[in-house]
């Protein structure tokens, strides 16, 4: 082969160019736009947007189903004459409702984390400029705020359905700040559970139903034994045995502190000092679950 002109020997026609690649002038975004990117991505991606229509089917069904509850409920209070507060109180909404949110993080964390898995994309993700903090801090954020906007605008709908019907707005505004509340703390422990279960395998189908098991099965098995509990005058026990599972938690500290009311059997829930056990738990759950990620994401990224 000649070197100058890069002409194969025997073969006039078989040459060999050095296309070479351009420098990049432009502004670098950093890790920062990446991080934000991938927060949007994901974010998007928990209801579809950008996804296939087929995508979109489960996270919109259970968000209407969500709102389509609210509207209806506000469409009763404002129907009937000489109420003066909605059917429920904000707090309880998201209690009710646990098994269609329990079903939307089941299906949207695995898609969040599943596939970069699945398809061993997450060291190039690690490659630059994105770090493994990024990452996490990244689908942790658009998880939390996908369950937000779930729990929370049913709760938007029901605060200016209240306004609408003219109920007491001092009365329904503390009780829409403390469903917020409520639901925020309930974004982020869902959110932190459901992205751990679903890291630890690259099967989505794995992980949709380990969620479940974690977030609504524990719900129902807490829920039995609380009953019989109360049934074997055993009610001493009630208050911690809702430790064991994550609703049961949620249900706990806004009983404690957001004046809310408890969905335990006997309608006793946790004082102030238990309360505070709740929380403890809570958060240490959420932390453990940032730990967590962390760790996997650090021998994934290898």
């Amino acid at each position: 082969m000649s070197t100058e002109t890069g002409t194969v020997a025997g073969n006039d026609t078989s040459r060999i160019h050095n296309i070479g690649y351009r420098s990049y002038d432009g502004v670098r975004l950093g890790r920062a736009y990446a991080r934000r990117s991938l927060y949007s991505q994901t974010l998007r991606g928990s209801f579809g947007l950008g996804r296939s229509a087929k995508s979109k089917v489960l996270p919109m069904l259970l968000c209407g189903v969500m709102c389509l509850v609210s509207l209806i409920l506000v469409a009763v209070a404002i129907a009937t004459p000489g109420m003066t507060k909605l059917p429920i109180k904000y707090t309880d909404f998201a209690i009710y409702l646990q098994a269609v949110i329990g079903l939307f993080i089941a299906s949207q964390a695995p898609q969040a984390v599943s596939r970069d898995l699945r398809f061993k994309s997450v060291p190039l993700y690690f490659s630059r400029p994105i770090e493994r903090v990024d990452y996490v801090l990244a689908k942790f954020a658009a998880m939390t705020s996908a369950l937000l906007i779930l729990t929370g605008l049913p709760l938007v709908i029901l605060f200016v359905g209240a306004l609408l019907a003219k109920f007491d707005f001092a009365d329904q505004a503390k009780g829409f700040g403390q469903g917020m509340v409520s639901v925020a703390l309930l974004s982020v422990l869902f959110a932190g559970l459901g992205l751990v279960v679903a890291a630890l395998t690259p099967r989505r189908g794995f992980g949709v139903a380990a969620v479940i098991a974690v977030l609504t099965i524990t719900y129902g098995a807490v829920s039995t034994v609380q009953a019989i509990a109360w049934q074997t005058d055993s009610a001493g026990a009630i208050t911690w045995l809702g430790l064991f599972s994550p609703i049961t938690l949620i249900d706990g500290v806004q009983t404690a502190f957001l004046g809310a009311t408890s969905a335990f059997p006997g309608g006793d829930g946790p004082g102030a000092a238990a309360g505070v056990v709740y929380l403890l738990v809570v958060l240490a759950l959420v932390a453990g679950s940032y730990a967590v990620l962390m760790r996997r994401y650090r021998r994934v990224g290898l």
